[in-house]
């Protein structure tokens, strides 16, 4: 059986992503845990243009970037669909989770970290693209239907992380009172037995977003 190894960082939700793919998928992998302040040379090694994880290496092959990686995973073994097969199903769910990566997560990240009219603006943004995704899974379970796939589990950084974000920084964007399908989803998605066993500690990751936040305010 080839090898193979999954380079990540444990509060990293692009990390969590791969996880999850893999434990669907019924993949044995070894898990290597590095610094991304200070970064291994195994980082600059297989990522040298963006040095970023996760990084998937399987039979020596390197595979980067969180999407990218899911797919090759539902390529490459067998088991449960990660991406419907009916290519217009499969080109829908690639369209929402560009949508997630591309409008929601710089939103959502720019709310918490900016200040002033740039993170009035990014509050507004946020607000606004979660209220489509909210339409969208209003009449069902996940995104994928039934069971989770791959617009499920790129907007696992929503159901969770974010939901941590925006309790730390008290922005009040993901709340049952304006989005109330769109946190049944996170909290069927948080309760999914393939997803739940790879989220952060909480009380962990929120100790290291306060921190986080604490330095960028003193800058």
């Amino acid at each position: 059986m080839a090898k193979v190894q999954l380079i990540g960082a444990w509060f990293s939700p692009f990390v969590k992503r791969v996880e999850i793919s893999l434990k669907i998928k019924g993949v044995e992998y070894e898990y290597i845990e590095v610094d991304l302040i200070n970064k291994p040379p195994l980082v600059l090694h297989h990522n040298p243009i963006h040095q970023k994880v996760p990084i998937l290496i399987h039979d020596g092959k390197t595979i980067l970037e969180s999407a990218v990686i899911l797919e090759y995973i539902d390529d490459v073994w067998k088991g449960p669909n990660i991406l419907p097969k009916d290519p217009c199903q499969r080109a829908r769910a690639r369209f929402w989770a560009n949508f997630i990566d591309q409008k929601c997560v710089p939103a959502t990240r720019k709310a918490l970290w900016c200040r002033g009219e740039e993170q009035e603006k990014a509050i507004k943004e946020a607000r606004e693209a979660l209220k489509i995704l909210e339409c969208e899974v209003k009449d069902t379970k996940f995104f994928g239907g039934d069971q989770i796939d791959y617009v499920d589990i790129i907007g696992s950084f929503l159901a969770y992380w974010m939901r941590l974000f925006d309790e730390v920084a008290g922005l009040h964007l993901f709340t049952y009172e304006e989005l109330p399908s769109l946190c049944k989803w996170a909290d069927e998605l948080c309760d999914n037995k393939h997803v739940k066993q790879h989220l952060p500690d909480k009380d962990r990751f929120v100790d290291r977003v306060r921190g986080h936040t604490k330095t960028t305010r003193s800058v």
